[in-house]
């Protein structure tokens, strides 16, 4: 099935890590869990593929490639996945039945901006001083 027109596209960002008192048993039924309800959504054109993330990253700076991870362990990402909804509520209410919330994970939903940057818009990278002076 496809999505329907007034869909938009929202990167979910799983965070965190599985609770310390479940057993891999636990965990493991809320994984198989996961994906069969992933796989469903997809059949229904709510959601695209993602991908796991692995446990070694780089981080590329002006200064030089570095060594990471660097999150603290309750910013950790451990995959991302695409969910089709018409709004960010929508998308929200969506990730609100993934079966691993049980287990500890987090999910981050973020509207994917169809917009190439600008340095003349407000954006993610707009340093905090910056953007309050254009508020003003």
């Amino acid at each position: 099935m496809t999505n329907p027109p007034s869909s938009k596209e929202f990167l979910l960002l799983s965070r965190g890590q599985w609770d310390a008192d479940k057993s891999p048993q636990e965990i493991q039924a809320a994984i198989d869990a996961f994906y069969a309800w992933h796989e469903t959504l997809v059949a229904r054109g709510q959601f695209r593929p993602g991908q796991r993330l692995a446990k070694a990253s780089r981080l590329v700076t002006r200064s030089g490639i570095l060594d990471g991870p660097f999150a603290e362990a309750k910013e950790v990402v451990g995959g991302y996945w695409f969910v089709l909804a018409g709004s960010l509520d929508e998308a929200a209410r969506i990730a609100a039945d993934n079966p691993c919330l049980a287990c500890g994970l987090a999910f981050e939903i973020r509207p994917i901006e169809p917009e190439k940057a600008s340095a003349y818009r407000e954006s993610n990278e707009t340093p905090r001083q910056a953007a309050a002076s254009r508020q003003l």
